[in-house]
């Protein structure tokens, strides 16, 4: 009985252990990177138009915003296709790579359909497809 007991708090330690280094090891799930710069009037009119509603869309649930200051930052991201030289940027990034970038912004509109369009693109598509699209590279 006592064997058994041992036995068990052992690899109850064990897979305390291993869910705790599953915890803190990095996802690698999609996530929408915008680069941006202080004083760019089309980053703070996406911050007016989009931002406050962006986390809790359905697209802002497939892929969380993480900004990007190229003002104190090099564009350097691992994963990037090509430098970022304009903002905003927005870079769609899955598994840590680059699957899609819409460069600039002209208004929501064009910023749910090309964000939309990238998305249903990929595994668990997003489908907010309203409005035309201006510009979007894909990768």
């Amino acid at each position: 009985m006592k064997a058994i007991a041992k036995w068990l708090s052992w690899h109850a330690g064990l897979a305390a252990l291993v869910g705790m280094a599953l915890v803190s090891l990095p996802l690698r799930a999609a996530e929408l990177v915008m680069f941006e710069r202080d004083g760019c009037v089309w980053c703070a009119r996406w911050d007016r138009e989009v931002a406050p509603v962006y986390a809790n869309t359905p697209e802002g649930k497939a892929a969380p915003l993480r900004r990007v200051d190229l003002g104190s930052t090099r564009a350097d991201e691992p994963g990037l296709a090509a430098p970022v030289r304009f903002t905003p940027t927005f870079v769609l990034m899955d598994e840590g790579r680059e699957v899609g970038r819409i460069t600039g912004y002209i208004g929501d509109d064009a910023f749910w359909g090309l964000l939309g369009k990238m998305l249903a693109g990929m595994d668990s598509p997003s489908h907010r497809t309203r409005g035309q699209s201006a510009t979007m590279e894909r990768k």
